[in-house]
């Protein structure tokens, strides 16, 4: 048996944390820490709640030269070929949109919804107004960015896409394996954009990032989402641990010293701890009385 009413300690939040950010699922990361699966959720979900918020409050007037955005399919519940209208909201493909500073590797910001002009274009304006200066901004050939842009930035961005093309898959591997880069063209859309930094590498190689350290994100497996309120709080976990806890072997100073995206932004000048992360929740408050218990 065991206490469902039982405040975790210090040492279990931290176990707790450091299990999902290196992509345990929740029931791995509850057997191995000796809780129960719920309260690792609602861990999740407050701590993910406070990431959000921090970031948003103290991700701003940055100095970026060079923004790389783009986005990442994902699904809460099922996917959307399977959707039908009896089933509730926010079932279905969600789309994870990621701005991405080129020089510290800082995530900017992200949005999670639909892949359209409305959401991107809210997103971007969110990225605007956390830069103090003109950037150079570089996004894939989906049409929606043409417009979002605009709107969001009002012309004043130095504005790429980067167009790849692709050919067929190998016949043997057709539906695991991506289609085969046969090529990609840069064009120039807004401003006067450098070519030769007109890139989605970095923002790419983010989104292999995500699938490797968000369980929820692996594909071919039942560790999808069950509901979009957990997805984004395990989202906002991992931009807050990359962000200010995992130094970047990219990104060094002047000795040469790995330093996390947060700090080689100015933003930190020092790297965080799981323990710093577990301090923006709120004070636990015991309420005292009998504890509930169950059989397991």
């Amino acid at each position: 048996m065991f206490s469902m009413a039982k405040v975790l300690s210090t040492a279990q939040r931290v176990q707790i944390v450091s299990a999902l950010v290196e992509a345990n699922s929740l029931r791995a990361t509850a057997r191995v820490a000796g809780v129960s699966r719920n309260t690792v959720n609602k861990l999740l979900r407050d701590l993910g709640a406070a990431c959000a918020i921090q970031q948003g409050e103290t991700i701003g007037k940055l100095q970026t030269k060079r923004v790389e955005v783009d986005e990442i399919w994902s699904f809460v519940g099922m996917k959307q070929a399977n959707v039908d209208e009896d089933l509730p909201e926010n079932v279905g493909d969600v789309w994870t949109f990621l701005a991405l500073d080129a020089d510290s590797k800082l995530c900017i910001s992200w949005m999670v919804g639909s892949r359209d002009t409305e959401t991107a274009t809210n997103f971007l304006t969110d990225v605007e107004g956390r830069l103090a200066r003109r950037v150079q901004l570089t996004t894939d050939g989906h049409a929606m960015y043409l417009e979002a842009v605009d709107r969001a930035f009002d012309r004043n961005v130095d504005y790429a896409q980067l167009v790849k093309r692709y050919g067929a898959s190998p016949e043997s591997e057709h539906r695991y394996s991506p289609a085969k880069s046969i090529g990609c063209e840069n064009s120039r859309e807004i401003g006067r954009p450098n070519p030769a930094l007109v890139s989605t590498s970095f923002v790419e190689r983010q989104n292999l990032t995500m699938r490797m350290s968000i369980r929820r994100f692996t594909r071919l497996t039942n560790a999808f989402s069950k509901k979009l309120e957990q997805h984004c709080a395990a989202i906002a976990l991992h931009f807050a641990y990359y962000n200010l806890c995992r130094p970047r072997s990219s990104v060094r100073t002047k000795g040469n010293n790995r330093v996390t995206p947060s700090m080689a932004a100015g933003l930190e000048k020092r790297q965080w701890k799981v323990e710093d992360l577990l301090a923006l929740l709120p004070p636990v408050e015991h309420k005292g009385g009998r504890a509930k218990t169950r059989e397991i």
